[in-house]
């Protein structure tokens, strides 16, 4: 469905242009209604009680490929696969490729992570990438492979919420960074710059009006998220037919760095505008030094809730095209395995790994641009 030509370059014809201009305004819907729609729901959880660990750990990640898991659901209960597939395999692509390499490699900060939070999360996406080489092999996702990648999404929510837990609670960390014997920052700094207090953020008074201001901007914003992702899957699905390529080309290049572009505005300090960056901060649900690992988060989520959703709402064995085989879990699995190997090894990150994770992000790009292959 809508595969169109497989070996055809792009070509922006007459009726492309405006397709193109409607997908940056969708954009926008979807970037502004993610924000606020995690913004308010992490306060409305700990409204509700929940602990800080347990908001940290769950609802922030969830929250951060809140667009991915959205777009992926109503693609697949379209039917619409190649978009589905696409749009979780290519964000975790972008996320790691493109935000964490850029987050890497940005001079003016210093990347600081836990070194076993770090470990396990790497450990836990090559398991996914494991596990779907291993049960996409006739070029469906089998049943048994979406019942691992569930349980994986499980382990993912126990190791987290495991972590915020021993963090809040100063159980042993060791850190590792990009600068040489870097210590964890003090809780102080970050509360008195960005308001946040045991690594999450400062609420507000909890009261009815605000109760009610903070649920309304959680119905909001996944009205523009939800209107947003299903007006992307059209105009993808249109943008393949107009311009006589595969699904997956634009699941690669224009969906996951459309959804990249906020997460790229954080690493790189907001240089967007002021409008946007006043709004981010407004709606930060996350200490902004957490940035890498949420995005490490936002690739395992995209992996094992995403395609596992998207395989439900499709209601038979998910079809896996060959470049999701060939380019994306491969491409995928390389980066996790330079992002894991020098902390494990010699115990501290370095920025060269940003320039290698950038480095395939483009020959990823260049191979889905101009070697599509077909079945995608």
């Amino acid at each position: 469905m809508y595969a169109g030509q497989r070996n055809a370059l792009p070509f922006l014809g007459k009726g492309t242009m405006p397709v193109l201009l409607l997908t940056l305004l969708i954009y926008v819907l979807t970037a502004v209604g993610s924000r606020l729609a995690g913004r308010c729901t992490t306060w409305c959880c700990a409204l509700c009680g929940l602990p800080m660990w347990v908001v940290g750990g769950t609802v922030a990640p969830f929250c951060l490929a809140l667009p991915q898991l959205m777009l992926a659901f109503l693609a697949a209960g379209l039917s619409i696969t190649g978009l589905a597939v696409g749009t979780a395999l290519a964000g975790a692509v972008a996320s790691l490729g493109l935000a964490l390499a850029v987050c890497l490699l940005n001079p003016r900060h210093t990347v600081t992570v836990d070194r076993s939070e770090f470990l396990r999360k790497c450990l836990l996406l090559l398991a996914a990438c494991g596990v779907l080489v291993l049960f996409v092999r006739d070029g469906t996702l089998s049943y048994t492979g979406t019942g691992l990648l569930m349980f994986l999404f499980v382990l993912f929510v126990l190791i987290s919420i495991v972590y915020q837990h021993h963090y809040i609670y100063g159980e042993g960390c060791e850190m590792v960074s990009t600068k040489r014997n870097a210590a964890a920052p003090p809780p102080e700094s970050a509360a008195a710059t960005y308001g946040y207090t045991a690594h999450t953020m400062a609420f507000p008074v909890m009261s009815v009006p605000n109760a009610l201001k903070n649920l309304g901007g959680v119905i909001a914003g996944l009205v523009l998220l939800a209107g947003g992702a299903q007006a992307l899957v059209y105009s993808a699905a249109s943008l393949a037919n107009l311009t006589g390529t595969i699904q997956a080309l634009w699941a690669a290049t224009l969906i996951s760095f459309g959804f990249c572009l906020p997460l790229l505005a954080d690493a790189l300090d907001h240089p967007f505008g002021s409008a946007w960056k006043r709004f981010s901060v407004r709606c930060r649900y996350f200490p902004p030094r957490t940035l890498p690992m949420q995005l490490i988060n936002s690739a395992i989520l995209n992996l094992t809730l995403a395609l596992p959703i998207s395989s439900l709402m499709y209601r038979e064995r998910l079809p896996f095209g060959s470049q999701f085989r060939h380019y994306d879990l491969p491409i995928c699995a390389a980066m996790t395995l330079i992002l894991l190997l020098p902390p494990l090894l010699r115990r501290r990150l370095y920025r060269w790994q940003g320039s290698l994770c950038l480095v395939l992000y483009l020959l990823y790009l260049a191979a889905a641009w101009f070697l599509p292959l077909s079945g995608a």
